[in-house]
C-alpha cells in the first residue's frame, strides 16, 4: 500500500507577510538610501554627482577614522573580556531558587532597564569631583581622577559604565543557561567525586556553550556601535580618546553634512559587524563539535 501524502496547506505564509513588509520599510529601503547616497556627491536636495566608489576610498584613507576604528576595537575587546566572565561568575554565585532567586534576579536586571542616555548622564554626575560619588572619594584618597580632563580616565570611565550596564545581561543568559541543565549531571558528578572546578568545565561551561555565544555577538555588537553613553560623558574627548566611529559617522554625516561620505562609511561600518560576528559565530560553533577520533589513534 502506498503512503498517502498529506496535502501542505501554504497559507500559513501570509501570516509571516506583515512581518516580510515592516523588515523592508524598516531595514531594507533606507539600506537601499544608504547605498545610493554612498555612491553620489549631496551638493543640495536637488543636485547629486555620481561619484561611484570614491567615498569609499575616501573612507579607507581616512586616518581619524583608523583612530576611531581602532579605539572601537579596542573597546569591544575590553568589554568582552570582562563581561563575559563577570558574567557566568555571578550566575554561579546566584541562588538557583527561592524567593532569593526572584529577589536577586530583579536586583541584577534593574540596570538593564536604564535608558542610555540615562545611564551617560547618571556616570557624567557620578564621575564629578564636586558632586559625584565616584570623583569626590577618588579625589579624597588622593587620586586626580578627571574624566574630562584625562584620556585615559575619560576611556576607562566609559568603560566601566558599560560594564557596570550591561553585565547583567551575560548574567541572566548564562543563569537560563545553568538552570537548563538536568540535575542528572551533577548528581552525577558528586557520585564520581567531581570538583567545583571539574563541574564547571566539563558540565556547566559545556551547556552553557549557546546562551554564550548569544551574550558574545549581543555584547559585541552593541559594544561596537556604542554612541549614547560616551557622547553624553564625554562627547567624544578629550581629543578623541572617547571617539568611537559611531561618534566620527554622527560628526561626518550631521556637523560636516557630508552624506556620501557618511553613507560609505555606515556600509563599511556594518560589514565589519558582519564578519566579526560570523568569525565569532563560526568559531564559537566549531569549538562545540567533538572531533572524531582516528582509527589505529593510540
Amino acid at each position: 500500500m502506498s503512503a498517502t501524502t498529506k496535502p501542505v496547506n501554504q497559507k500559513a505564509w501570509f501570516l509571516v507577510l506583515p512581518v516580510v513588509v515592516c523588515v523592508a520599510f524598516s531595514a531594507i529601503l533606507p539600506l537601499m538610501t544608504v547605498v545610493n547616497y554612498s555612491v553620489q556627491d549631496i551638493l543640495s536636495p536637488d543636485r547629486r554627482v555620481f561619484v561611484g566608489t570614491e567615498w569609499f576610498a575616501a573612507v579607507m584613507r581616512d586616518e581619524d577614522l583608523h583612530g576611531a576604528l581602532w579605539r572601537q576595537i579596542q573597546f569591544s575587546l575590553a568589554v568582552l573580556l570582562i563581561e563575559i566572565p563577570l558574567g557566568i561568575a555571578l550566575a554561579l554565585s546566584m541562588p538557583a531558587q527561592g524567593w532569593k532567586a526572584s529577589a536577586v534576579l530583579v536586583i541584577v536586571a534593574l540596570s538593564l532597564l536604564i535608558p542610555w542616555n540615562v545611564v551617560g548622564t547618571i556616570w557624567q554626575i557620578f564621575g564629578r569631583a564636586d558632586i559625584g560619588m565616584l570623583g569626590y572619594y577618588l579625589q579624597q584618597a588622593g587620586f586626580d581622577y578627571s574624566y574630562t580632563g584625562k584620556a585615559s580616565h575619560a576611556w576607562w570611565t566609559v568603560l566601566v559604565m558599560d560594564v557596570w550596564h550591561w553585565t547583567p545581561l551575560v548574567a541572566l543568559l548564562a543563569y537560563a543557561g545553568l538552570r537548563s541543565i538536568p540535575d542528572a549531571y551533577y548528581q552525577a558528578a558528586s557520585i564520581d567525586g567531581a570538583s567545583k572546578w571539574a563541574v564547571f568545565r566539563y558540565i556547566q561551561l559545556p551547556k552553557m556553550r549557546g546562551v554564550l555565544m548569544i551574550a558574545v555577538l549581543l555584547r559585541f555588537m552593541d559594544s561596537f556601535m556604542i554612541y549614547t553613553e560616551p557622547f553624553v560623558v564625554t562627547g567624544g574627548g578629550p581629543g578623541n580618546s572617547t571617539t568611537f566611529v559611531s561618534i566620527e559617522l554622527v560628526k561626518i554625516a550631521l556637523g560636516q553634512f557630508d552624506l556620501g561620505k557618511a553613507a560609505a562609511l555606515s556600509l563599511v561600518y556594518n560589514l565589519i559587524i558582519l564578519i566579526v560576528c560570523w568569525v565569532f559565530y563560526t568559531v564559537m560553533t566549531n569549538a562545540g563539535t567533538e572531533r572524531p577520533v582516528k582509527e589505529g589513534a593510540a
